[in-house]
């Protein structure tokens, strides 16, 4: 019976200094992580973690969102961990689903979490829908004017390369070739 700590942040910047110190207090003899999207539900470390947990052995995070950000995330991750005789610990939410529970806390939990990620989504998309209809222009920003398009158009016809049109636009081979079509 192993007790393997997994966690894991999203960005470059941030440290998992902290999250291991409570791993290690919690007792974990070993300890899988990286720097990674949460979103990813193909991250090296985790698969490596859940490939190393056996029977009676418990898998403990520090947070509820280092495991994942969708219910059929956890609950196949929770699940696929049951049949295997593998429980699941969360430090800061105080959730241990080898009682019923932490079983029932977990899932309650993982609904408000994909909840919550649902809910960016939508804020995000109101947003952009509401850039858009005050006609501001999202991405990034054009580079290429439609004279432009029209004078590469006309270069190509007079017998100008792709090389030669690129040189006199300062613009890459797919630009040229997206504003010929």
């Amino acid at each position: 019976m192993t007790t393997v700590g997994y966690t894991r942040v999203s960005s470059t910047g941030q440290k998992l200094a902290v999250q291991i110190d409570k791993l290690k207090a919690h007792g974990c003899q070993k300890i899988y992580q990286e720097k990674i999207s949460g979103v990813d539900q193909n991250r090296p470390q985790l698969k490596a973690c859940l490939d190393y947990l056996r029977e009676g052995d418990t898998l403990v995070i520090p947070k509820f969102d280092q495991l994942a950000r969708s219910t059929s995330h956890f609950g196949r991750i929770v699940d696929d961990g049951q049949k295997q005789g593998i429980h699941l610990v969360v430090l800061d939410q105080a959730i241990d689903t080898s009682r019923s529970t932490g079983k029932l806390m977990f899932h309650m939990l993982s609904a408000f979490a994909e909840f919550e990620n649902n809910l960016r989504k939508e804020r995000q998309m109101d947003g952009i829908r509401q850039a858009q209809a005050s006609g501001i222009q999202l991405g990034h920003p054009r580079t290429i004017t439609k004279e432009m398009i029209n004078n590469m158009k006309k270069d190509r016809k007079a017998g100008m390369t792709i090389s030669e049109i690129m040189g006199k636009y300062s613009v890459s081979k797919s630009s040229v070739y997206r504003a010929i079509d």
